[in-house]
């Protein structure tokens, strides 16, 4: 049976809130085969010989996947019927095979209003910060 979470509501969070951190295992397979599902050829992504042609030490996932991955970390602590409104990410630290990306975050702003909370995140790995930025949702009342 499938556990689905009940959808967080606006009145139930505050400024301030921490999401759970999620370690995500950066695995050889995950990073090739995430750049092909978002249709990322780029050899740096797939290819290490290649990859160390260009400067890298090896192979390294790409900004869809890191996207993907902001998305799922904040879904998986509002539920499924928030809604992103905004997602601001920078890149910092590659992430390797090997590696261990530990998403965090909190809530940094509540606006009742517009039925909005924006989530302050980073993702971090041995190198330090991966992403960092801000994700903008809209929860029921």
């Amino acid at each position: 049976m499938l556990n689905v979470i009940p959808t967080r509501r606006l009145g139930s969070v505050a400024v301030g809130d921490a999401l759970p951190p999620l370690p995500i295992p950066l695995t050889r397979t995950l990073i090739v085969a995430t750049a092909i599902a978002s249709r990322d050829y780029q050899d740096v992504h797939h290819d290490p010989d290649l990859a160390k042609k260009r400067g890298s030490p090896d192979i390294f996932m790409n900004i869809l996947t890191t996207n993907g991955f902001v998305g799922r970390y904040v879904t998986d602590w509002t539920g499924p019927d928030a809604l992103i409104r905004k997602i601001d990410i920078r890149l910092g630290a590659p992430n390797y095979p090997g590696d261990t990306m530990t998403l965090e975050g909190s809530v940094t702003a509540k606006d009742e209003t517009a039925g909005t909370v924006e989530i302050s995140l980073r993702g971090h790995n041995r190198l330090g910060d991966h992403v960092t930025g801000k994700v903008v949702v809209t929860l029921p009342a």
